[in-house]
Formats: structure tokens, C-alpha cells, sequence
């Protein structure tokens, strides 16, 4: 079906929410229908009384005059009625005239009203102007007399100032004159008058204040003459001039354009008067962003005129559609600028966005294309939202919706999609279908008719749903055959009625049959039946049934039995698959349902359109540093194309990615976005509603860089030598090679005066010096040169300077040629140049280096000696500033001619500026590297020592692979320090340098050193380990081991295997290497090594057992060995120790282990059985010895024995000496516990204080302590609610530190500032309540009170100290970090200090 687009009546239709809550509208509405009604009523009535009166003349026509007297009666009776009848309908026809004539009276007033407040208003406004006008006139008599009296002819403050300008730059004039009356200025360009009109833009003039200014715009060479300015006034003219010098410079010029893409932009309907000079000073780029972002594309420009109330037009185009604000999109133009700005982001918005400014002068545009990506799905994996949302053929309760699908390069494919609705006015989205429908169109039914809808659509796959569309523009379910029968009828005169053919058509009751029934549309899912209602159809509202039948069936099944169609156009879903149906549909109103519709054809429900095939051969070129043309054939198959998807894919990475998110209409595309040297492959595929096609084959690996043009033009064309007959030439080479390598150049030359230009060489010259033969000496040449490439001759350079063919005899040297520029930066350069040709009557011995700014006049030399270098390093210049540069040689005879001046230099390092980096490779070879992502096919690095091109490939080796290069240094040493560069050709400048220290060296050699000659590092170094049976285990173990290590035990330089008598195993996984022997003895003294090696890493770890050490290493052997043979028969487990019980007696302990039945236990003192009265229990394994109160008749040597057939062990204990003395100490803590109260007793000696103890002996020792200290601990002074150790404070703040003291005698408080006494004011203020409650008080704390604050509490009995940090910050800044604040400590102070502060 042929979609049909919105008609004009949808787009004027004011969209209205459900029920009409508009007042005005249901206003109009409601007036209509009762119209209606009261014209079908009268035309009723009329008709009616016509037939009754028809029928009263023929009844009285046939009675004659033979009428009854009950006839009579009654016929008087119903005139009686008729009469009654028409004065009361006169009544009421009398009231409306009297209603309708007070509501006239009524506006009559308001209207004289009105009258009287405008004339009121006008006479005010007139007395206004009056007043206004005589005051005008008195303003003019006293301003002629003020202007007799001042009135002086033109005067020059300020004269022209001449200026020499590049090629397409803008130069100003400006000089200032006073006059009065003010002087008229002219500006002439060598005689002639200027005339702005008559080149438009070209010139601007202006006069502001007495200053006028005269701006040539794009300067050429042709602008170069004297320009005059003549200012005129009634007393006199005077003029001022001054000379313009415009030199041909094209550095700025760019080699490369950009393909664009094939879309043609229609013709201007409406073009301005005016005549205008438009020129883009800022463009916008190609931009990317995000779905719901926000960006604005916006150009600065110059428009010549500049014309306060006349503009051009500006016109913004996404693709060939004219754009027109919206609520997605805004513009603006004026002020010198144009943008248009997007506060919300779709895909629908992708697009070439073409900037066109329109005028009598002619179309300036500027495109660009703005990329928008997929928003972040609500779900992981879920597809792109659906674009590009359509409304066609809208009716009365119908609507078809058509959609765009996203592209899944990265997502699994999309099955299906979702309409949603929306009624104007609500926020409630209805899903219009159950299951997803799988091609980009659907017919939305079931809309109310006047109503008005917006709509969306989801995608859905694999994963989940995809975000919405862009909502729809609004459309109202109207019959669009409503104007078709609306037709205009002429009355008397010029006055036209509107009626609807309805009222034409008569009293039709039943309508008739629908006609022309076909499918105007076909699918797999659904069928969409098309009529034209029936004629005549009558007054009322009609609705349609339609009915389907399977062909050969007979039986007819109606489709829409419970939802009446009003609209001439239904879609029928459910229809089975391979199965032929024939339709036909019925019209009904409410007299009656019509006659069937003739049937249609058979049809059946099929995709009529089908998947597109795949696109056909992709071809990828190249186009710029950041992008590629991609051009595709198109498929054989392309019913209904909808557009193309590109993908892209890094080459040897398999990750596509889509390079557009919106279909393209067309087989060329420009991707951009791409990086720079980068390799990548296409592919393409083609979309249409039913799904996309196949991938098409990929395109060959293409590198991402500019595309190939011949080169540009060399410059600086130079006179290095003359001999009369012969002219040495020197020049420079093109700043863009058009990616491929210059080949070489040819020369012309010609006479001056001559006008045809001679072949100097036949054949390209490759270096950029020619000498050229068979001159006459003493005439003028000039010459010119155009370089070479695969591409071909590229423009020949401007015709050099005149240059007079007579030989040099001069003794200084000649010029200097070939000034270069590298290491560009924000306040530095390096200059290069080269040694001139002609060196004078002695060789040269250095060199002076000369710059200024651009439009500076002097000359500032760099050097205040020579340099007998050929490159200068030049600092301290201004960044931002543009400079100029020349070189004078210097011999034996003086200074030499100065070189040509150099190309103005702008000194800012370039964005994204890389410096050469040094390092070491994997096999530790040192290296100087550098990267450039702007090479060409042409460029070249080109690696220099002290500037000069390195040549030595005995020290020096160069490896390049793609945008890096490399130089290596093969053996390195002290001669290898100095500074290093590289440049690379074919670029914007791009260089970098490097100084090579001896630190720098030093530090490279280790690292290389650390590399070639790597060691294994190790957690743990070579150890020792004693196990049981005197066992000795040796380990190390390294931090990493890989399966192909290997590594040796040393033993006194001998190396040792894995054997009995040495087992070695090493856990490459742990790192763990060790070797254990079951046998250290004397032999094995000596020096232990352990060495690994593991690929080219080796380490070694030592352990030396000699002397001392392997005595203590030896004896620790044996007596573990000892100790397990010990160990194998009954032994302790502890040896005998003691300890005091609470009865205080001394018990002797120890344990045993492996003991039996047969094991005898006993005690032994000074070697004699000690008899016990319990035999130990050796089951439990602890034996026990009393000793009740211990006394030195104790004193010997007690044994524990234990023996059986399996061996003996023995403990021994000596109670003598230290050992008594602790027991005795011990039993002295036990019997202190057990002490009782003291108790007082009075005796003839005196007062007594004595307690009980369980045991008491005279080797006790007996103190007596008087308890003052404890006395004063409890009434010293102290804090009992506690201060914090830390308290932050923002600055103006109040700070209070509050505190408890306690103190008996009450306590004296101090409060101190960082150890100083507080001096008590306003701001500091200390209180102190009911002797225990103390605050300090701060009142609008400051950063000077910051600090450490202590407080010392004290009496007689001591007291203590505490200390308080306090922070403060200011407002705004944040919190400092610190710790939580915790209790503060105390500090203790002495009775004694207490005392003496007392």
C-alpha cells in the first residue's frame, strides 16, 4: 500500500484531550448540533403544514357549499386553534425581538464607551506631540547658534600608518580627525573612490568617535597599493595616506579536502535583496554524542554588510529536509553567529547537518555530520530504540504507524516490536498489540473518533526490551472525506454557504453498498481492506461490517461483529496461513444495514516484500587522518529499501561496531571517529520494514590516513651564489608531501619583462639546490619550481624575487638558506639552518641568529657570540606571539648578508604534543623511542645527534614499524651522551629532543644490566633448620619458579646430589628448594651454597657453618638427638619445677611420658631414697612431692627417677641458694593474703598492732608502711568528666569546654594556651560553679585560636594535667581529617609541685 502522507487539514487540527475538556470547543460543538436540529426541525414543519393545508383547499373544493353545521363548528374550532396558534408563535417572535433589541442597546453603550475612552487617548497623545515638537523647535535655534560658535574645518590627530601583510590575512587602516560640523571621510585606493558595494565584503568602513577605519578582508596580492582618506566638511578638507604591501605567503593552506556525501540540497525559494559577503570564521566538526544528551552546532561568521535590520536567511538541512524549530529543536541567528541547539538527543536526529546562509550574493554553506549513539538499554543486551516514528493515512478510528529499526551489530537480533498509544492530555500509554509484530509497520485501530494520539514503538529481542522512540507528532482520528463532501454554494450577490453534500442528497434511509472493496495492503500477519462509502449515504452517521470467507467454503464469517468501523479502511488479523480469503463489507446506520459489497478477489496472507539481499562489493578509501569512504553496489534485491548500516572492525580483532545509527539512504558514506594509522574492515548491510539483509562481503584492510594529492608548492625560493654567468639556487621543501614521497623538482625560469617561462631541467631534481647554467650576466631573472610525487606535479611555487645575475666578489660570506623550525613550545624553539654556498675570501666561523615579533621593526639577536653550530635552541619568548627569524654568517672578514626572512613561527606547543622516551627492551637493549599518530605514507623519522642526521651504524641502529620508531644504542658509553632528536616528515612539525645525561646513561645501564644479567629474587635467603633426631634441614625459597628451572646444592665447592645421605627436593610452586641430612657430625663443616637458574635469571644464596657457629649448630644436633633416644623409653615430659599451695607448703612436680606397669618412680634426696606416703600415679602422668613448712633443713639435691627395661631419665631439682630464697619469697605472698585485720593492743610497753598468718618463719621478712600515699591519691585534685583530646571548630563559632573537678581541700584550676597563661577579656572567659563545674568559653573563635589548651587542676595532695587540641577551619572549606576524638589523658602532677605552686 502506497503510504499517505499527513494531509493539511491533520497538521492544522488543534489536538485536544479525551471528552473535549475544552469549554470553547464544546461550546461550538454544541451550538453546531442544535443548528442543525432546529434547521431539520423547521424544514419538517413546513412541510408538514404545506400538506395540511392542501388538504383543508381540496375538502373544501369538494364539499362546495354544502357544509353541515358540525362541520362548520369543527372547521371553525381548528381556526379558532390555528389563530391561537400564530399569535402565540407572534408572542414569542415579539420577546426574541425585544431580548435581541436590549442586548443591541447593550453593546450600543459599551461601544459609545469605548469611543469616548479612544478619543480620550488621542487627545492626550496630541497634547504629547505639541509639546514634544515646540520643544524640538526651540532645541534647533539653540543648537544652530552652538554650532556658529564651534564650527572649526577638519583636523588629523592620529595619520595612516603603512602595513605589509601575508596573503589572506585582514588588514586595518585607521587614522582619527575632529571637525565640527562632523567630516565627511572618502577612502580611496590609488585614486579611486571605494565602493563597498561594488565587492561586496571585501571591505568594511567604519567611523565611531572621530576614529575611522578602513578593513580589507582576505588580503591578495592584487590589494597592494596606497590608500587615501579625505575627510570634508563646510570649512575646509584635509587627507592622509599610507601604502599596503600584501606578500604572497600559502602555509595555511590545507592539501586535502574532505569527501562529502552525495545529497543535494534543493533550491531557495526565497532569496533576500540585499547583496551579501558571507565568510565561516568558526565551524562546527563532526560531532558525536549520546541519546539524551544535549549539544549545539553552531558557526561564527562574517557578513559583510553588517545591516542592523537586514539579514540573509539562514537554513539548517539534516540530510536534503529543511529544518523548522520544534520543541526537540531550537534556533537562533543573529550577532554574528548561527546555531542550532538539540535539548534532548535521538537517533532520528543523525544526520549531515548542512549551515546554509542565503543572499542576493550567492549560497554560503558548511556540513557536518553529527553521530548519535545508542543510550545504555534499561537491560543488559536489549537493542537499540526504533527511529524515524511515522503517522499515514489517518481516519476516523485507524491509523497505520511506521518505524525505522535500530541496528544490532553488538546485540542479538531484534524479533519483533511494540506500539504503544497515547491520548493528548494523559500520560497513559496503551500497548496496542498482544504479540510483537516483526516488520516496521502496523494499523493501529480502535482510536475515537476526534480524538488525538501520539505513539512510540520498543523493540524486543533475546534479551529484553529496548528503550522507547521518540514519541510521534500528534494526529486526530478524522475522516479526511469530510472536506470532499463539503461543498460551497453560491448565493445573491458574493455571499457563498458551506453545506455537506448530506443535505443535498434528500431523505435516504438505508445506505447503500460500499464500493470498490480491494487490499490495499498485505502481510503474513494481517490484511487492510480499503472502500469507498456508498452513494448516496445519507444524513445519518454510517459503520461498516466486514465479513471474510475461505475460498470454496461458501460460509461467511463476519471480522468486526462486536466493534463497529467507522472509518472507510480496516485491518484484519488472524488469517491462516496459505489459505485464499475473499471479503466484502456491509454499510449500516440506524435505519438498516445494506446490501453485501460486490466480493474481492482472492487474497491470501503473505509478505508481499521480502528481506532485502545483501549489499554487494564494499570499497573502503581513504579520505582524512580520521576517516574513510566506504562505497558499497547495491543489492539485486532492494524492494523498499529503508536505507544501510555500515559496521566497522579493528583488523585482526573480530569486535564490529556500527559506524551509523541511523539507516543511510544512500551506497557512499564518510565513517569518521577512526584513529589514526589504525587498520579496520567494513561491511554493509541493507534495511527494509520486514528486517535487514545478510552482511555483505568485507572490504579489503585499509589504513586509516589522509588521502593521496600531489604535493604542494615549495617556498623560500633563495640566491646562494653567482659567478656572472650562473645562479646556485636553494628552497624549501613543500610543508605537505600529499602522502607519498617527493620524487623531485623542476625548475622554470624567464627574464623579467619576459612573459614566457623556460624548462630549466628536464628530469626532477631531487635535492633542493640547483645550480642553473647559461645566464647573461647583468640581467634580471625570476624563477619558480613545482615538486613531484606518484600523484604528479603539484602547483609551482610564487615566481621568487628578481634576482640580478653578477658575481659575488664580496669577502663576507653569503647567506645562510634553509631556516627550519623544530621542538616548537610554549616559550622555546630550535632553529636549523644551513651553511651558505658562497663562504667569502675565508671559511666561516660561526653564526649570529636575529628575531622579532611579526610586526615588530627591530631585530634582537639571540647569540652575543658566534655559534659554530648550525641550529640554536632559542628561549624565553612569549607564548602566543608570533615571530620572525634570519641567520648572518660570520668569517674572518665580518658579518655576511643575512639569510631571507623566515616563515612567521608561532611559538604554542601544538595539542597533544609527545616527547621521546628512553628505556630498555625485554632482551635490555637501551633505546630512545618516539611516537607519531599524524604520519602519512610519505613520512619519514629522521633520528639526529647534536642536530645532525645520524649516520653511524656501529653505534647506532634505527627501527621503525608503523607510527614508532626506534633508536638503539649498541654498545653505550660516555661517548654516547649528548642531545638527541627526531623529526618526522610530511607532518605539521612534529619533533621532539632529547639530552642524554651521564645520570640518565648510568640509569639505563643498570636497568639493561638488571635485564641481560637477571636475578631471581628471594623471599627467604638460605636457613637452617634443626629437626628430631638431629636431623638438620637447609632451605631457601625464591618468590617465583617456573617448571623449566633448575637449581644445585654446593658443599665446600663439591656439589652435591640427591642420596641417602643428602635428600634435596625443590616445590616449584611454593619456591621452596631444600636438603635434609639425618646425620650433622664434624665432617660436615663448611661453607653451603645454593645456586638456581631459571631461563636467563640465575641467583645464589650462602650459608657459612664455621667456627662457633656450626659448634652451636652441632651441639643443637646432638642434643635433639639425645633427646629422642630419650624419648624412646620413660622420660618427662617436664622436668621437676615447684610451686607454693595455699596451705603454704613447697610441692615438687614434673611430668613423665611412656611409662608402663613395670616403670619404677622414685625420690631421691642427696642420692637417698626419700620415702613418701603415696607412691606416684604414673598413669595420670604428674608426680608430686610435699615439703610442709619449708625450712633450710630442706636444703639438698631431690631426684625423680624413671626406669624399666626400655631405659631410665632423671630430673633434678637443688633446693639451696636463689632457689630457697624464691620459695621463701613465694610463701611470704601466700601467707600475706591469709594475714587478718591489724588489730590495736594496748600493753605496758606500749601500743601494739599484730595479725595472724597460717605460716610464719623468721627468714620472712616483715615491712611496715604508713598509707599517706594512699590517702593523698584519694583527695588529690582531678577530672571527673572528662574533655576530648581533639575539638574541630569552624571559624566565628562559639567554643565551650566544659569539665567536673573533684578535690579535697578544693582544687585550684588554671587554664593555659600553649603552655601560657590565658589573659582572661571578652573573648576569653573561664567560670567556675560550686567548686567542681568548670568552663572555658571562646567567643567567635578565629584561626589564631588554634591550638594546644591545657587545664591543671590542683591542691595540696597533687593534682593533673590535661591537655586539649583545638583545629579551626574556615567557612567553606572542608573538614579536616583527624582522628575521632577520644578521652583526654591526664598528666599527673607531684604533691610537691602542688606545694611549692601553693
Amino acid at each position: 500500500m502506497s503510504l499517505v502522507t499527513v494531509p493539511f487539514y491533520q497538521k492544522r487540527h488543534r489536538h485536544f484531550d479525551q471528552s473535549y475538556r475544552n469549554i470553547q470547543t464544546r461550546y461550538l460543538l454544541d451550538e453546531y448540533a442544535s443548528k442543525k436540529r432546529a434547521s431539520t426541525q423547521a424544514s419538517s414543519q413546513k412541510s408538514l403544514s404545506q400538506r395540511s393545508s392542501s388538504q383543508r383547499a381540496s375538502s373544501q373544493t369538494s364539499l362546495g357549499g354544502t357544509i353541515c353545521r358540525v362541520c362548520a363548528k369543527r372547521v371553525s374550532t381548528q381556526e379558532d386553534e390555528e389563530q391561537e396558534n400564530r399569535s402565540r408563535y407572534q408572542s414569542l417572535v415579539a420577546a426574541y425581538g425585544e431580548a435581541k433589541r436590549q442586548r443591541f442597546l447593550s453593546e450600543l453603550a459599551h461601544l459609545e464607551e469605548d469611543v469616548h475612552l479612544a478619543r480620550s487617548q488621542a487627545r492626550d497623545k496630541l497634547d504629547k506631540y505639541a509639546i514634544q515638537q515646540m520643544m524640538e523647535d526651540k532645541l534647533a535655534w539653540e543648537r544652530h547658534t552652538f554650532e556658529e560658535r564651534i564650527s572649526r574645518a577638519p583636523e588629523i590627530l592620529v595619520r595612516l600608518r603603512s602595513h605589509t601583510v601575508w596573503e589572506r590575512m585582514s588588514v586595518k587602516l585607521c587614522f582619527t580627525v575632529q571637525g565640527f560640523p562632523t567630516p565627511v571621510v572618502q577612502w580611496y585606493k590609488d585614486g579611486s573612490l571605494i565602493c563597498q558595494a561594488a565587492e561586496p565584503g571585501k571591505y568594511r568602513i567604519e567611523s565611531n568617535y572621530g576614529v575611522h577605519t578602513l578593513e580589507i578582508n582576505r588580503a591578495d596580492f592584487d590589494d597592494t597599493a596606497t590608500y587615501s582618506a579625505v575627510a570634508t566638511n563646510a570649512h575646509g578638507q584635509v587627507s592622509t595616506n599610507a601604502a599596503v604591501v600584501v606578500r604572497r605567503f600559502r602555509g595555511d593552506e590545507e592539501p586535502f579536502r574532505s569527501v562529502g556525501l552525495p545529497i543535494g540540497l534543493p533550491l531557495s525559494s526565497m532569496i533576500p535583496y540585499t547583496h551579501f559577503d558571507v565568510q565561516f570564521l568558526e565551524k562546527f566538526g563532526v560531532t558525536f554524542r549520546r541519546e539524551g544528551e544535549t549539544v549545539t552546532l553552531k558557526c561564527t561568521m562574517l557578513v559583510t554588510p553588517d545591516l542592523k535590520r537586514v539579514q540573509p536567511r539562514a537554513e539548517w538541512y539534516r540530510d536534503d529536509v529543511l529544518l523548522k524549530e520544534s520543541k526537540w529543536t531550537k534556533m537562533f541567528f543573529g550577532e554574528g553567529q548561527a546555531s542550532l541547539s538539540f535539548s534532548h538527543l535521538h537517533k532520528d536526529d543523525e544526520g549531515l547537518y548542512t549551515l546554509r546562509i542565503v543572499s542576493r550574493g550567492g549560497v554560503s554553506d558548511h556540513s557536518a555530520f553529527l553521530f548519535v549513539r545508542d543510550a545504555d538499554p534499561l537491560v543488559t543486551g536489549a537493542p537499540g530504540a526504533p527511529m524515524d516514528l511515522q503517522c499515514h493515512d489517518a481516519n476516523r478510528d485507524y491509523v497505520i504507524v511506521t518505524w525505522k529499526p535500530p541496528n544490532t551489530t553488538t546485540e542479538s537480533p531484534v524479533m519483533g516490536y511494540f506500539v504503544d498509544r497515547c491520548e493528548v492530555g494523559t500520560n497513559n500509554w496503551v500497548q496496542c498489540n498482544d504479540a510483537p509484530v516483526k516488520i516496521c509497520k502496523y494499523p493501529v485501530t480502535g482510536l475515537f473518533e476526534g480524538r488525538s494520539y501520539i505513539f512510540r514503538v520498543r523493540a524486543v529481542n533475546s534479551a529484553g526490551i529496548s528503550r522507547p522512540s521518540r514519541v510521534s507528532d500528534a494526529v486526530a482520528a478524522l475522516d479526511p472525506l469530510d472536506l470532499r463532501r463539503l461543498q460551497a454554494v453560491h448565493l445573491e450577490g458574493e455571499k457563498e454557504i458551506a453545506i455537506y453534500q448530506d443535505d443535498l442528497e434528500g431523505d435516504a434511509q438505508v445506505p447503500g453498498p460500499p464500493t470498490g472493496v480491494h487490499a490495499s495492503e498485505i502481510s503474513r500477519n494481517y490484511v487492510v481492506l480499503s472502500w469507498e462509502p456508498p452513494t448516496p449515504r445519507g444524513k445519518d452517521p454510517l459503520m461498516y461490517f466486514i465479513e471474510k470467507s475461505v475460498v470454496g467454503s461458501g460460509s461467511w464469517q463476519r471480522v468486526n461483529a462486536q466493534t463497529a468501523v467507522r472509518s472507510p479502511r480496516y485491518a484484519v488479523f488472524d488469517l491462516m496461513e496459505g489459505k485464499s480469503y475473499v471479503f466484502r463489507v456491509l454499510s449500516a446506520n440506524r435505519h438498516g444495514l445494506s446490501e453485501p459489497s460486490e466480493i474481492t478477489s482472492p487474497i491470501q496472507a503473505q509478505d508481499v516484500t521480502v528481506v532485502p539481499s545483501a549489499p554487494g562489493r564494499v570499497l573502503a578509501s581513504r579520505n582524512t587522518k580520521t576517516s574513510v569512504v566506504v562505497q558499497w553496489d547495491r543489492p539485486k534485491h532492494e524492494e523498499d529499501l529503508l536505507g544501510y548500516y555500515v559496521d566497522c572492525c579493528v583488523a585482526g580483532t573480530n569486535l564490529w561496531e556500527p559506524c551509523n545509527h541511523k539507516p543511510i539512504g544512500y551506497n557512499r558514506f564518510v565513517v569518521h571517529g577512526l584513529t589514526t594509522g589504525e587498520q579496520y574492515i567494513f561491511r554493509v548491510k541493507a534495511v527494509n520494514a520486514v528486517g535487514m539483509s545478510e552482511n555483505s562481503q568485507e572490504s579489503d584492510v585499509i589504513k586509516v590516513q589522509a588521502a593521496l594529492t600531489v604535493p604542494s608548492h615549495p617556498y623560500g625560493i633563495t640566491l646562494l651564489n653567482c659567478d656572472g654567468h650562473s645562479m646556485t639556487l636553494g628552497w624549501k621543501v613543500p610543508k605537505f608531501s600529499g602522502g607519498s614521497p617527493i620524487l623531485g623538482y623542476y625548475l622554470d625560469k624567464r627574464e623579467v619583462h619576459h612573459k614566457n617561462w623556460h624548462e630549466v631541467n628536464s628530469s626532477p631534481s631531487k635535492p633542493t639546490i640547483l645550480t642553473v647554467d647559461g645566464l647573461t650576466e647583468g640581467s634580471l631573472y625570476e624563477f619558480k619550481i613545482a615538486a613531484v610525487n606518484l600523484a604528479g606535479i603539484g602547483e609551482p611555487s610564487d615566481p621568487s624575487e628578481h634576482f640580478k645575475c653578477e658575481a659575488w666578489t664580496m669577502p663576507e660570506p653569503g647567506p645562510a638558506y634553509d631556516l627550519t623550525f623544530c621542538e616548537v613550545r610554549d616559550t622555546s624553539l630550535v632553529m636549523l639552518w644551513k651553511a651558505p654556498v658562497y663562504s667569502g675570501s675565508s671559511p666561516v666561523s660561526g653564526y649570529f641568529v636575529d628575531f622579532r615579533e611579526e610586526d615588530a621593526g627591530e631585530w634582537i639577536t639571540v647569540n652575543q657570540t658566534t655559534t659554530a653550530s648550525r641550529y640554536l635552541k632559542v628561549s624565553d619568548l612569549q607564548q602566543g606571539k608570533t615571530y620572525v627569524f634570519r641567520v648572518r654568517a660570520v668569517n674572518a672578514n665580518g658579518v655576511g648578508k643575512p639569510s631571507d626572512t623566515s616563515e612567521p613561527v608561532l611559538v604554542e606547543a601544538r595539542p597533544g604534543t609527545k616527547e621521546i622516551s628512553a628505556g630498555v627492551d625485554e632482551q635490555g637493549n637501551i633505546y630512545l623511542g618516539f611516537d607519531c599518530q599524524e604520519m602519512t605514507d610519505a613520512s619519514q623519522f629522521t633520528w639526529c645527534k647534536s642536530y645532525e642526521e645520524i649516520s653511524d651504524d656501529e653505534r647506532f641502529k634505527i627501527e621503525t614499524v608503523g607510527d614508532h620508531s626506534k633508536l638503539y644504542l649498541k654498545n653505550p658509553d660516555k661517548e654516547d651522551l649528548g642531545t638527541y632528536s627526531v623529526s618526522v616528515s610530511d607532518t605539521d612539525g612534529v619533533s621532539s629532543s632529547f639530552v642524554l645525561d651521564p645520570e640518565e646513561l648510568e640509569r639505563l645501564m643498570a636497568l639493561s644490566n638488571e635485564i641481560k644479567n637477571p636475578t631471581i629474587p628471594l623471599k627467604s635467603e638460605l636457613a637452617y633448620e634443626i629437626f628430631d633426631k638431629g636431623r638438620v634441614r637447609f632451605w631457601l625459597q625464591a618468590e617465583h619458579l617456573s617448571p623449566d628451572a633448575s637449581y644445585r646444592f654446593i658443599i665446600n665447592d663439591r656439589e652435591v646430589s640427591d642420596s641417602e645421605i643428602h635428600r634435596i627436593k625443590c616445590d616449584k610452586a611454593t619456591g621452596i628448594i631444600e636438603m635434609v641430612m639425618d646425620r650433622f657430625s664434624i665432617e660436615n663443616e663448611g661453607t653451603y651454597t645454593v645456586q638456581i637458574h631459571d631461563g636467563k635469571a640465575k641467583s645464589q644464596s650462602s650459608l657459612v657453618l664455621i667456627g662457633d657457629a656450626f659448634k652451636t649448630v652441632l651441639e643443637e644436633a646432638e642434643f635433639q638427638r639425645k633427646e629422642f633416644l630419650r624419648k624412646q623409653g620413660p622420660h618427662f615430659a617436664e622436668y621437676l619445677h615447684w610451686d607454693v599451695t595455699e596451705e603454704c607448703e613447697v610441692r615438687l612436680v614434673c611430668k613423665v611420658a611412656n611409662t608402663k606397669k613395670e616403670t619404677v618412680f622414685k625420690w631421691l634426696k642427696d642420692d637417698v631414697l626419700y620415702e613418701t606416703e603415696t607412691l606416684p600415679n604414673l598413669e595420670r602422668g604428674i608426680c608430686e612431692l610435699l615439703i610442709p613448712k619449708l625450712s633450710k633443713k630442706d636444703h639438698g639435691e631431690y631426684k625423680a627417677t624413671l626406669k624399666d627395661d626400655r631405659g631410665q631419665d632423671v630430673s633434678i631439682l637443688e633446693i639451696a641458694g636463689k632457689v630457697y630464697d624464691d620459695m621463701i619469697l613465694a610463701m611470704s605472698r601466700v601467707c600475706g593474703k591469709s594475714a587478718s585485720p591489724l588489730k590495736v593492743l594496748c600493753t605496758p610497753e606500749g601500743i601494739r598492732l599484730q595479725c595472724f598468718m597460717k605460716y610464719f618463719t623468721d627468714e620472712m621478712k616483715v615491712n611496715w608502711c604508713h598509707k599517706a600515699a594512699a590517702f593523698a591519691e584519694k583527695n588529690r585534685g582531678r577530672l571527673i568528666g572528662g574533655l576530648p583530646d581533639v575539638v574541630t571548630i569552624m571559624e566565628g563559632k562559639t567554643l565551650n569546654l566544659t569539665c567536673t573537678v573533684f578535690g579535697n581541700p578544693d582544687p585550684e584550676v588554671i587554664w593555659f594556651k600553649n603552655d601560657q597563661d590565658i589573659q582572661l577579656s571578652e573573648h576569653f572567659s573561664v567560670k567556675v560553679e560550686q567548686a567542681k563545674y568548670v568552663s572555658m568559653t571562646i567567643k567567635g573563635v578565629t584561626s589564631e585560636d588554634s591550638g594546644k589548651y591545657s587545664i591543671n587542676i590542683k591542691n595540696k595532695y597533687g593534682g593533673e594535667k590535661i591537655d586539649v587540641t583545638v583545629s579551626v577551619y574556615k567557612h567553606g572549606e572542608k573538614i579536616p581529617d583527624m582522628a575521632p576524638p577520644q578521652q583526654a589523658k591526664p598528666k599527673l602532677i607531684p604533691a610537691s609541685a602542688s606545694a611549692a605552686g601553693q
